[in-house]
């Protein structure tokens, strides 16, 4: 199956043959340190900039139906983001992945966030639509 919204994921995610955990980075678009003019130009029209990582959390697919609930949630932190970054942690022997097997894989997309290497994950804006980022 093609995922073209938060509601596929989420389907997917249950359809699988192993349970899934969720993996959630939450990023915040900025300046790079050492700014251009021209970027700053750039990301004060919209484009351009870096993401930094500022939360992340792993969740059971059933713990997030929708994705409304998911930024509701993130309000409660204080913590402005931009960009959603998803991921799965497959499950073994019928049973999900718990929260502690998922710190090292989320700490593992957020060095990979920082350094550019986003295509391995699904993206989401704060309204829950799909983008496709180019690193650059």
């Amino acid at each position: 199956m093609h995922i073209t919204s938060y509601e596929d994921l989420i389907q997917v995610a249950k359809a699988q043959h192993e349970p899934q955990r969720l993996l959630f980075v939450f990023a915040r678009a900025e300046l790079p340190t050492g700014h251009t003019d021209k970027q700053k130009n750039a990301f004060e029209q919209g484009g351009g900039g870096a993401l930094s990582p500022v939360l992340c959390v792993d969740k059971l697919p059933d713990e997030v139906g929708s994705f409304e609930a998911l930024v509701e949630e993130s309000l409660n932190t204080g913590e402005h983001w931009d960009i959603a970054f998803v991921s799965a942690l497959s499950g073994r022997g019928g049973y999900a992945p718990n929260s502690d097997e998922a710190t090292q894989p989320l700490h593992l997309m957020m060095k990979k966030i920082q350094s550019g290497m986003i295509g391995d994950f699904l993206t989401l804006t704060r309204d829950g639509e799909l983008v496709n980022l180019q690193p650059g």
